[in-house]
């Protein structure tokens, strides 16, 4: 997720502006830019890379400027370059912003203000809000800069956070907060912005956390808060007790707890404009040839690790809502089994980094022999989404912790857009506006399943000293449990098995003796019989059973009483509960590893990306 920084008052802004910057490097970013208000103009340096990049590039700029925003950018719409790095200005240089989310409706935006005669030099979504300023600001002729701010915040549509300065007001920043986080920090004549705590700790801890819907004007002789309309809003001053490695984890112990906990907001994000208010999937930016996908022979879909999971769900939607064939294949498998393979299927790679070397591999495989391809992945400008013939981001942010968790889930939600788009085009899905309306609910529903967490860190500190877990489950429960099961291995260090539930009475019940915990998915109602069924039969061998099911669901109640324990995940469509029953899993394996004494963000011999075969 991006960085914004910003400072207005006596002392130098950029000193300041540059060392927050620093501060927020954890949070992942592509290139980084600052604009300081320099004898009554905006100065603008920006670069791609690191910060020493922009650094070398900030000689002639006026350090004792006491006006200036910052920003680091994880690129989403465009590619990462010196050009579309934030800030961005408007078409005579005079107003200047830096912008945290995704604006829904920036096209429509941009081409009403281009027959306006707005000049563009950029492919972001951004710019779009520093032309909106302008062209409020002018059409207003009263100079009111914050009017104008918050008459450009109504007129957008997504998630976001953003700040405005202008070259005519001196001694102003104006933000915006709408879903995505922005701080206030308070000094004395002095005051700071940004989007993280760690930002102002060198200089205060005392803040104003903004809520959503919240405009603040900074300057610095003080901090106004009010509503888009314009209403006051009254704050209590935040006392900040962390320290700086502590901030940078937004106050959780680890980032994996953090990442988890942001799930709704990365779920809503990958959503953003991608589904119309009349319910259809809108994916043109992937430039996809519709004939092709109306016609598409076959679908492989190819990845590795947690990716490779999401993958089978992927895998299980497109078939069940478009009836088109679909392989899932390992990629460290994929080329060495000769697959055949050719014109008229779609190759569907799915990877956080985009850099994962097997999966780059099946790309340049399947380009080869003239397959289409198209990426799933979650970093723009990665290897993969370069090599791909189309790419669809999952607007996940960064993920800091090796063991993927956020960066899964929106894999998913994108693959289930993917297979609803392939529905709609081939008209193939009965009852897919329903499946679209529920699939717009998914952020509140992953926010259910968070309130799991006292229930599951208890159960956890439970069964941390076992040896061996199990896990079962059916249909997608199953591709469910696999990606349980790796979570609590990959950083717990107990021995976890799935299994696909069917499967138990070939083998599988050898090992289930007396206490044994079992994780049960049961989410599935169409399944419930033989879901049962095995649960009945490990509850025979006096197994300790774990059950995982939707809460209120009466035909899931047969199972729920065969159940030692149960959690119940919010009612969700069954297609979309993978997104949610996986995250009582998440938390299981989190609090396993901490109750173990585990380093849960760097578990062992593991790395973040695998760019080696």
């Amino acid at each position: 997720m991006c960085g914004i920084v910003g400072y207005v008052g006596g002392g130098p802004a950029l000193p300041f502006i540059i060392e927050g910057l620093r501060r927020l490097e954890y949070r992942g970013y592509d290139s980084a830019g600052v604009a300081v208000l320099r004898n009554s103009h905006i100065e603008v340096r920006k670069k791609v890379g690191r910060l020493k990049a922009l650094e070398a590039a900030l000689d002639g700029v006026d350090g004792g400027s006491c006006l200036g925003i910052g920003h680091t950018r994880w690129a989403t719409h465009g590619r990462p370059s010196d050009e579309n790095a934030h800030p961005h200005c408007d078409c005579r240089g005079d107003i200047a912003v830096v912008h945290n989310g995704i604006i829904e409706n920036f096209v429509f935006l941009k081409e009403r203000l281009m027959g306006k005669g707005h000049r563009f030099a950029s492919e972001t979504d951004t710019e779009v809000i520093a032309h909106l300023v302008e062209e409020v600001y002018g059409e207003r002729g009263d100079g009111d800069l914050v009017a104008a701010v918050r008459e450009t915040a109504a007129r957008l549509k997504g998630s976001y956070a953003f700040a405005v300065i202008s070259r005519k007001h001196p001694n102003m920043i104006v933000a915006v907060r709408k879903e995505s986080p922005l701080v206030v920090g308070l000094g004395e004549s002095e005051n700071y912005l940004a989007s993280d705590i760690p930002a102002i700790l060198g200089k205060t801890r005392r803040a104003y956390i903004l809520n959503d819907g919240e405009v603040a004007v900074l300057t610095r002789d003080g901090v106004h808060i009010s509503d888009i309309a314009g209403n006051p809003m009254s704050r209590d001053v935040f006392n900040i007790h962390w320290d700086a490695v502590a901030a940078e984890k937004g106050g959780y112990p680890h980032f994996m707890l953090k990442e988890i906990y942001e799930q709704p907001r990365a779920v809503r994000d990958t959503l953003s404009g991608r589904i119309s208010d009349d319910l259809r999937v809108t994916l043109d930016d992937l430039g996809l040839d519709r004939d092709f996908m109306r016609s598409v022979g076959r679908v492989f879909v190819v990845a590795c690790g947690t990716a490779y999971h999401a993958g089978l769900i992927g895998k299980y939607l497109i078939e069940r809502m478009t009836r088109i064939p679909v392989e899932a294949d390992l990629a460290s498998e994929f080329r060495y089994r000769d697959p055949i393979i050719g014109c008229g299927d779609l190759l569907i790679v799915v990877s956080q980094s985009g850099e994962t070397a097997d999966t780059l591999a099946a790309v340049r495989e399947a380009r080869r022999r003239g397959v289409k391809t198209l990426a799933v992945t979650n970093v723009v400008g990665s290897t993969i989404a370069r090599e791909s013939d189309h790419v669809l981001y999952t607007w996940a942010g960064p993920e800091i912790a090796v063991a993927s968790t956020k960066a899964y889930v929106t894999q998913v939600v994108a693959l289930a857009l993917l297979a609803a788009y392939l529905a709609q085009e081939r008209g193939t899905a009965e009852g897919l506006k329903d499946f679209l309306g529920e699939i717009r609910g998914l952020p509140q529903k992953v926010a259910g399943a968070l309130e799991l967490d006292d229930a599951v860190k208890t159960l956890a500190g439970m069964y941390a000293p076992c040896k061996d877990i199990f896990f079962i489950g059916r249909g997608l429960d199953y591709a469910v449990a696999m990606e349980g099961q790796l979570k609590l291995k990959e950083i717990s260090y107990i021995h976890a098995e799935a299994y696909a539930a069917g499967e138990l009475k070939h083998g599988t019940l050898a090992l289930i003796t007396k206490g044994v915990p079992v994780i049960a998915l049961a989410t599935q109602p169409h399944l419930r019989e033989k879901m049962l069924s095995n649960i009945t039969e490990v509850r025979a061998r006096d197994a300790t059973v774990i059950g995982v099911v939707p809460k209120d669901s009466a035909e899931m109640e047969d199972i729920r009483a065969q159940c030692d324990v149960v959690l119940e995940i919010p009612p969700v469509h069954p297609l979309l509960a993978p997104a949610v029953g996986v995250v009582p899993l998440q938390l299981f394996a989190y609090y396993a590893a901490v109750e173990r004494g585990c380093d849960v963000d760097k578990p062992r011999n593991l790395a973040k990306s695998v760019t080696v075969e």
